[in-house]
């Protein structure tokens, strides 16, 4: 079964993303660019980048290589067509990350937004134990009753979602986090017009005890 995102186009998502009733193209671009700078690293990974909103930010004076991860192929096109600026520091890397085979690369820094939704806690670890960055940056989407899908004239475009969606709240994410190992460092939220929220969860790798060491 091919994932439901390979048959969105980006044009549809980005214009439902950036409606003034969604807002939410706008607000991932704001907190995109605090997680570019706020973290002491070189390297890092978007998953789910699209097309590469909010890579901008990545400043090539700081960055060694970023790492742009999608299940679509069109969008990952169109992001390096974008941000071709970035030169060979910008890597797009097609992957299914709900396939058992995906292989990733290491980085220190993992930026997952609005992508734990699409592949659950479970394959969201396989990601991050993979990827084994420093530092995590996650958002997800706080919902009200009214659907994981906000109302708007692109809404059946995503009718074949609900496949590979999954519920996803801040205390749970944060236990799966500290199962593997991190810890969480803090959260942020960003509230959007029609009352859903954007909640931005970082964590940091911890330090293993000398008992684990010699195990």
């Amino acid at each position: 079964m091919k994932n439901p995102w390979e048959k969105i186009s980006l044009a549809d998502y980005e214009s439902h993303m950036k409606l003034d009733t969604v807002q939410q193209l706008q607000t991932m671009n704001t907190i995109m660019k605090g997680q570019f700078a706020e973290f002491p690293v070189k390297t890092a990974m978007v998953l789910g980048v699209a097309g590469g909103n909010g890579l901008e930010h990545a400043d090539k004076g700081k960055y060694q290589k970023v790492y742009g991860v999608d299940v679509n192929r069109e969008y990952l096109a169109e992001c390096k067509t974008r941000h071709s600026a970035l030169g060979d520091i910008l890597e797009c890397i097609p992957a299914d990350l709900l396939a058992e085979d995906t292989v990733l690369p290491h980085a220190e820094l993992l930026a997952a937004n609005l992508l734990v939704e699409y592949i659950g806690y479970r394959c969201f670890q396989q990601a991050v134990r993979q990827v084994s960055p420093e530092f995590v940056s996650c958002v997800i989407q706080a919902n009200p009753t009214d659907g994981f899908v906000s109302v708007s004239p692109y809404l059946h475009v995503f009718d074949g979602l609900e496949q590979v969606h999954h519920e996803i709240d801040g205390q749970t994410l944060a236990a799966a986090m500290l199962e593997i190992g991190y810890g969480l460092l803090g959260t942020e939220e960003h509230a959007l017009p029609n009352g859903k929220k954007l909640v931005r969860l970082d964590f940091r790798r911890e330090e293993r005890s000398n008992h684990d060491s010699d195990l």
